[in-house]
Formats: C-alpha cells, sequence, structure tokens
C-alpha cells in the first residue's frame, strides 16, 4: 500500500473503520514498508498513455462532490514530467463545474479504467487551469484531432494506486470489437466468394 496514498485516504474516520472490522493492523504495517507511489513511473506511464478516457472528482465549496467524464482520443492524457499529467480542455456544454470547483479547492482525483484488462488505477492530485499559454497547449494536442483546445489542466500527482481488479466487468470498445472481428469477417467473404464460384 503506497505511504502517499494511505496519508490521503486513511483519515482518522476511515481507520476507525479499518479497526472496527479489523484491516487497520494489516494496511498499518503497508502504510510502514510501502513505496511512496507519487511518481509516474514507466508501468502507470504505459497504462495512462493508451487510455481514452477516465473520470474526474472535484469538490465544490459547499462540500458536494462532483465526477466528471473525460474522454478524447487514446493518449489525450499527457505525461509532461514524472509527477505532471496535462490535458487539453475541449468545448463542452458550458456548466464549468469542475473548473467552478477548482477555482476554489485545487485537489482533484482521475480515476482511469481499463475495462479489458480488468485494472483501474486511482490518481490524487492538485490542479492548476492555465488560459493563454499557446506553447502549452500545442504540447497538449493530439494530431488529427481538431477540436478546439479552450484551456489546458495540469495535475501534480500528489498519489496513486491500482484499485482492486474484483467486479470489475470486462468490456470492450468498438474500434477492439472491430479488430477481433475483422479475421471472422474476411474468412466469411472469403466462403462467400467461393460459393459464388
Amino acid at each position: 500500500m503506497p505511504r502517499k496514498f494511505a496519508e490521503i485516504a486513511f483519515t482518522p474516520a476511515v481507520k476507525a473503520i479499518q479497526e472496527r472490522y479489523g484491516s487497520r493492523e494489516m494496511y498499518n504495517r503497508m502504510e510502514e514498508n510501502g513505496p511512496e507511489n507519487d511518481t509516474l513511473i514507466p508501468k502507470l506511464a504505459d497504462f495512462i498513455q493508451a487510455r481514452d478516457s477516465f473520470y474526474m472528482g472535484t469538490v465544490n465549496e459547499n462540500g458536494w462532490p462532483y465526477i466528471q467524464f473525460r474522454g478524447g482520443p487514446v493518449g489525450f492524457l499527457k505525461i509532461l514530467d514524472e509527477r505532471t499529467l496535462g490535458f487539453a480542455d475541449f468545448g463542452g456544454n458550458c456548466q464549468y463545474l469542475s473548473i467552478g470547483n477548482l477555482s476554489v479547492n485545487d485537489r482533484v482525483f482521475l480515476f482511469l479504467m481499463d475495462y479489458t484488462n480488468r485494472r483501474r488505477l486511482k490518481i490524487w492530485g492538485r490542479a492548476k487551469i492555465e488560459y493563454n499559454n499557446p506553447s502549452l497547449l500545442e504540447q497538449l494536442r493530439v494530431p488529427g484531432y481538431e477540436a478546439f483546445a479552450e484551456r489546458a489542466f495540469l495535475i501534480h500527482v500528489e498519489a496513486w494506486d491500482w484499485n482492486c481488479p474484483q467486479h470489475i466487468p470486462i468490456k470492450y470498445s468498438e474500434a477492439q470489437v472491430a479488430e477481433m472481428l475483422a479475421p471472422l469477417q474476411a474468412r466469411i467473404q472469403e466462403l462467400e466468394a467461393k460459393l459464388q464460384q
């Protein structure tokens, strides 16, 4: 269990519940011996750069959480250095809930899913929104994706942790299904051509 993750997530209330249900001793040992897990090691980088979406959590000034789905081409969430993620913010429904929340509380939580391989990654960080920074937006641009980037999000990673794969349903994207069916489609066409001879 990563130390940085435990520092953020294992509040006194959480520790009290762990104590009540008998897992506190195990997690205490992991906290003392676990790695820091606050830098984007290569295994994480590969996982992050293969994603086409993630969920982003923020909290408003009334204490209410808000979760937003963020999607784009594979690799739109960029690794800028070992502690920084970034992505271009494209025009949406103009509610600006995440941006408003981050203007009063920079804490952010990213939840990245890989349904195909039943993996999920949790990232805690602090977000900064960059306006009018063309060179940063160019760095975050996804080649061939023509949507207009209105601003840039930078996320300083405070901690990360892999989540248990139990109960994750296996799901495939449309592109993955098409790739799996391609050999079958080719074989069907081949057999149909033979039947017409």
